[in-house]
């Protein structure tokens, strides 16, 4: 068996001895290729090649964006792409991911534990018995997502999260928090909801401030808290969506502590709730912040959402 291990050597949670120990570990059990990230959206070619290699497993370690990136490579590759019948992850490698992120909510939402020792293991584990799981994912436009997008407030708050960083910021529950409030009270036209939310045969839902949507459960991660805004979703469903009405600052103030302290499934009028969707479209009427998976992508006006079930094949 032939697996690519796919390396973020900025990965916040290990080192360059942890990296060597987890190559020695991968190459007792398949013939392993390694390969580092040298720039955002390398992962994505770095996959793609192994995949069309011939590649049978590739391996991520790094966050959820370097995670995000491989999924990407691994579903535009001719193979995936190909009309061929039968479900697109038996067309692929498949994928295991190593939790080596601040954050790593695709692993945990699988399962997987939060060491990376410990979720290695697992790795080994499933390889040496055969063992994975199918998942669907959800598509924005031409990009895939494996847990999560948002436009508006939460997209926002992680544009603000990421320009702290590069001023050398760490990033921590409480830095999310407070770029959460500062977002609101600075960044947020709340007198104009932007955004309209539209599905095949069903009227439109507009003034919307901003849109979530979830592949899984949970949303996120408050430290070893989840946090669920959609608890029902999941990687078998369609997507799900939590949206926000006017951003007044009772209703807000009301779903910050119900996502911050009750660790989330808020509810209430300013709180529209969409349940395993196929497909749907969001229009924004200016310029709005975007998220794929915890990774801020530019602003947007527009975005078609699709479900992709059968997907990819997952080592957990």
């Amino acid at each position: 068996m032939r697996a690519l291990l796919v390396v973020n050597p900025r990965a916040t949670t290990t080192t360059e001895r942890s990296r060597d120990v987890l190559v020695r570990a991968l190459s007792s059990a398949v013939k392993l290729s390694v390969a580092y990230t040298e720039r955002r959206g390398h992962a994505t070619t770095l996959a793609r090649d192994a995949a069309e290699s011939g590649v049978d497993v590739v391996v991520t370690l790094g966050g959820d964006g370097t995670v995000n990136e491989a999924v990407n490579g691994l579903l535009t590759t001719s193979a995936a792409l190909a009309d061929r019948p039968g479900p697109i992850a038996d067309r692929l490698p498949a994928l295991a991911v190593v939790p080596g992120g601040s954050t790593n909510v695709f692993a945990r939402a699988l399962g997987m534990p939060g060491d990376w020792a410990d979720g290695t293991s697992v790795i080994l584990d499933g390889l040496r018995d055969g063992r994975h799981r199918v998942i669907g994912l959800g598509r924005a436009d031409d990009r895939y997502f494996t847990f999560t997008a948002g436009i508006g407030w939460d997209a926002a708050t992680i544009r603000r999260v990421e320009q702290a960083r590069r001023r050398g910021r760490t990033s921590t529950p409480g830095l999310y928090l407070r770029s959460t409030v500062s977002q609101f009270f600075l960044g947020m036209d709340r007198a104009d909801p932007p955004l309209t939310l539209e599905r095949p045969g069903e009227t439109p839902a507009t003034e919307l401030s901003t849109v979530i949507v979830q592949n899984t459960a949970p949303w996120t991660y408050l430290g070893d808290r989840p946090v669920h805004l959609n608890p029902d979703a999941s990687f078998e469903l369609g997507l799900d969506v939590a949206a926000l009405r006017r951003l007044t600052i009772p209703g807000s103030a009301r779903t910050v502590t119900q996502l911050a302290w009750r660790a989330g499934d808020p509810r209430g009028k300013q709180v529209l709730r969409l349940h395993d969707i196929t497909e749907f479209t969001v229009m924004a009427s200016r310029p709005q912040a975007f998220q794929l998976d915890g990774d801020y992508l530019g602003e947007r006006q527009k975005v078609h959402f699709v479900s992709v079930p059968s997907a990819l094949r997952v080592i957990c």
